[in-house]
């Protein structure tokens, strides 16, 4: 025997039943995420990966060169940031003559984030520059003059209230 709504779905047309549709919806969905996904990571750029290993590694002994030169010339500093404003302050081994200097900030995920400040120093010995970037985030600082003999780099995480120790590690 049978019941009065099997009957109604054996002469119903495939395209008004719900199984088929449901059949089709599902594999055609995923295929339209698949490609959208393959569109997304053929088009973007991925920061983080480095295309010429050999030369970037060349580039890392030259920066240990420098990092050992600033630390036989004893440089300590404080960092402060404050809003749009650096204020540098030299402990110990503050260039002689006074030069300009350039504190580079590195954004850890995002290239497009990167930018770089001069700081000149005022009548007080004390380096100042700004600028008009959000730095909120973790950036990897680097403090060199403009000759580039030494260079003093630390990782920080912006905003900080008070000063920052900026000595070469």
């Amino acid at each position: 025997m049978s019941t009065p709504d099997s009957s109604s779905n054996a002469n119903t047309p495939w395209y008004k039943q719900f199984w088929p549709w449901f059949l089709i919806i599902v594999p055609l969905s995923s295929m339209i995420f698949s490609l959208n996904y393959a569109k997304l990571a053929m088009t973007t750029d991925n920061d983080l990966v480095v295309d010429e290993y050999y030369k970037e590694g060349k580039v890392i002994n030259a920066r240990l060169d420098k990092i050992e030169k600033a630390q036989s010339l004893e440089i300590s500093s404080s960092l402060l940031i404050s809003g749009d404003r650096v204020a540098l302050t030299f402990n110990s081994g503050a260039p002689q003559q006074g030069q300009a200097l350039q504190l580079n900030f590195y954004h850890v995920t995002i290239a497009a984030r990167d930018f770089e400040l001069l700081l000149t120093r005022d009548a007080a010995g004390v380096y100042r520059g700004s600028h008009t970037t959000d730095i909120i985030g973790k950036w990897k600082v680097s403090l060199m003059p403009l000759d580039e003999q030494w260079k003093i780099q630390k990782t920080i995480q912006l905003p900080y209230s008070g000063s920052i120790s900026f000595d070469p590690e």
